[in-house]
Protein backbone atom coordinates (compact mmCIF):
# COMPACT_ATOMS: atom_id res chain seq x y z
CA UNK A 1 0.00 0.00 0.00
CA UNK A 2 2.86 2.38 0.75
CA UNK A 3 4.13 1.93 -2.80
CA UNK A 4 0.71 3.10 -4.00
CA UNK A 5 -0.08 5.67 -1.32
CA UNK A 6 -1.59 8.14 -3.81
CA UNK A 7 -3.93 5.42 -5.13
CA UNK A 8 -4.86 4.54 -1.55
CA UNK A 9 -5.65 8.16 -0.76
CA UNK A 10 -7.77 8.45 -3.94
CA UNK A 11 -9.65 5.27 -3.02
CA UNK A 12 -10.47 6.59 0.45
CA UNK A 13 -11.48 9.99 -0.88
CA UNK A 14 -13.73 8.49 -3.55
CA UNK A 15 -15.79 7.00 -0.76
CA UNK A 16 -15.78 9.80 1.82
CA UNK A 17 -15.54 12.81 -0.50
CA UNK A 18 -19.18 12.81 -1.68
CA UNK A 19 -20.38 12.73 1.95
CA UNK A 20 -18.52 15.85 3.04
CA UNK A 21 -21.42 18.15 2.08
CA UNK A 22 -23.63 16.25 4.56
CA UNK A 23 -21.24 16.26 7.52
CA UNK A 24 -21.15 19.14 9.97
CA UNK A 25 -17.83 19.33 11.80
CA UNK A 26 -15.40 21.66 13.50
CA UNK A 27 -11.70 21.45 14.29
CA UNK A 28 -10.65 20.63 17.84
CA UNK A 29 -7.73 22.20 19.74
CA UNK A 30 -5.78 18.93 19.50
CA UNK A 31 -5.81 19.13 15.67
CA UNK A 32 -8.59 16.62 15.20
CA UNK A 33 -12.22 17.08 14.13
CA UNK A 34 -15.48 16.81 16.00
CA UNK A 35 -18.52 15.65 14.02
CA UNK A 36 -21.59 17.64 15.04
CA UNK A 37 -24.41 15.75 13.32
CA UNK A 38 -25.54 12.13 13.05
CA UNK A 39 -23.70 10.48 10.13
CA UNK A 40 -24.44 6.79 10.72
CA UNK A 41 -26.79 6.55 7.73
CA UNK A 42 -24.07 7.83 5.40
CA UNK A 43 -21.83 4.86 6.20
CA UNK A 44 -24.34 2.11 6.91
CA UNK A 45 -24.68 0.58 3.40
CA UNK A 46 -21.80 1.96 1.40
CA UNK A 47 -20.32 0.51 -1.76
CA UNK A 48 -16.81 -0.65 -0.95
CA UNK A 49 -16.09 -2.20 -4.36
CA UNK A 50 -13.29 0.23 -5.20
CA UNK A 51 -11.62 -0.25 -1.81
CA UNK A 52 -11.93 -4.05 -2.07
CA UNK A 53 -10.42 -4.00 -5.58
CA UNK A 54 -7.55 -1.84 -4.37
CA UNK A 55 -6.91 -4.15 -1.41
CA UNK A 56 -7.07 -7.19 -3.72
CA UNK A 57 -4.46 -5.62 -6.03
CA UNK A 58 -2.18 -4.94 -3.05
CA UNK A 59 -2.50 -8.50 -1.72
CA UNK A 60 -1.97 -9.93 -5.20
CA UNK A 61 1.21 -7.90 -5.65
CA UNK A 62 2.45 -9.05 -2.23
CA UNK A 63 1.85 -12.72 -3.03
CA UNK A 64 3.07 -12.67 -6.63
CA UNK A 65 5.95 -10.17 -6.41
CA UNK A 66 7.00 -8.96 -2.94
CA UNK A 67 7.13 -12.31 -1.14
CA UNK A 68 8.99 -14.20 -3.90
CA UNK A 69 11.45 -11.29 -4.18
CA UNK A 70 11.99 -11.25 -0.41
CA UNK A 71 12.54 -15.02 -0.37
CA UNK A 72 15.02 -14.69 -3.25
CA UNK A 73 16.86 -11.92 -1.38
CA UNK A 74 17.06 -13.96 1.82
CA UNK A 75 18.32 -17.01 -0.08
CA UNK A 76 21.02 -14.92 -1.76
CA UNK A 77 21.91 -13.16 1.50
CA UNK A 78 22.32 -16.46 3.37
CA UNK A 79 24.42 -17.91 0.55
CA UNK A 80 26.65 -14.82 0.40
CA UNK A 81 27.12 -14.81 4.17
CA UNK A 82 28.03 -18.52 4.14
CA UNK A 83 30.61 -17.93 1.39
CA UNK A 84 31.99 -14.87 3.21
CA UNK A 85 32.36 -16.92 6.39
CA UNK A 86 34.13 -19.64 4.39
CA UNK A 87 36.59 -16.97 3.21
CA UNK A 88 37.17 -15.09 6.48
CA UNK A 89 36.01 -15.96 9.97
CA UNK A 90 34.02 -13.18 11.62
CA UNK A 91 30.87 -12.75 13.72
CA UNK A 92 27.59 -13.11 11.82
CA UNK A 93 26.62 -9.50 12.53
CA UNK A 94 29.90 -8.20 11.10
CA UNK A 95 29.48 -10.40 8.01
CA UNK A 96 25.93 -9.06 7.58
CA UNK A 97 27.20 -5.49 7.86
CA UNK A 98 29.97 -6.18 5.37
CA UNK A 99 27.50 -7.66 2.91
CA UNK A 100 25.14 -4.69 3.35
CA UNK A 101 27.90 -2.10 2.88
CA UNK A 102 29.12 -3.80 -0.29
CA UNK A 103 25.57 -3.96 -1.70
CA UNK A 104 24.88 -0.34 -0.79
CA UNK A 105 28.06 0.72 -2.60
CA UNK A 106 27.18 -1.18 -5.80
CA UNK A 107 29.46 -4.15 -5.26
CA UNK A 108 32.51 -2.64 -3.59
CA UNK A 109 33.49 -1.80 -0.04
CA UNK A 110 34.11 1.92 0.38
CA UNK A 111 37.53 3.18 1.39
CA UNK A 112 36.10 4.60 4.61
CA UNK A 113 34.64 1.23 5.63
CA UNK A 114 37.88 -0.57 4.68
CA UNK A 115 39.88 1.76 6.91
CA UNK A 116 37.46 1.67 9.84
CA UNK A 117 35.28 -1.36 10.54
CA UNK A 118 37.15 -3.77 8.27
CA UNK A 119 40.77 -2.65 8.70
CA UNK A 120 41.88 -6.16 9.79
CA UNK A 121 40.88 -7.60 6.40
CA UNK A 122 43.55 -7.91 3.72
CA UNK A 123 42.99 -6.44 0.25
CA UNK A 124 42.77 -9.87 -1.39
CA UNK A 125 40.17 -10.96 1.18
CA UNK A 126 38.07 -7.87 0.50
CA UNK A 127 38.34 -8.40 -3.26
CA UNK A 128 37.21 -12.02 -2.86
CA UNK A 129 34.29 -11.00 -0.62
CA UNK A 130 33.25 -8.26 -3.08
CA UNK A 131 33.28 -10.88 -5.86
CA UNK A 132 31.15 -13.22 -3.71
CA UNK A 133 28.55 -10.51 -3.12
CA UNK A 134 28.54 -9.45 -6.77
CA UNK A 135 28.16 -13.02 -8.02
CA UNK A 136 25.56 -14.02 -5.43
CA UNK A 137 23.35 -10.98 -6.11
CA UNK A 138 23.94 -10.92 -9.88
CA UNK A 139 20.60 -10.23 -11.56
CA UNK A 140 18.71 -9.54 -8.34
CA UNK A 141 18.28 -5.78 -8.81
CA UNK A 142 17.14 -6.29 -12.40
CA UNK A 143 13.92 -8.02 -11.32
Amino acid sequence: MLDRIDDYRTTLQSHSGPFMDFIEWRPTPDRNVEVLNDTADLYRYFDSTEAAEFLYDCVKRTVEYDLPREIDYLRRHDEARRLIMDTVEMPDRLADDLLLFIRQNKGTLSKKRREREFAPLKNDEIERIEAIVQETFDGFDEI
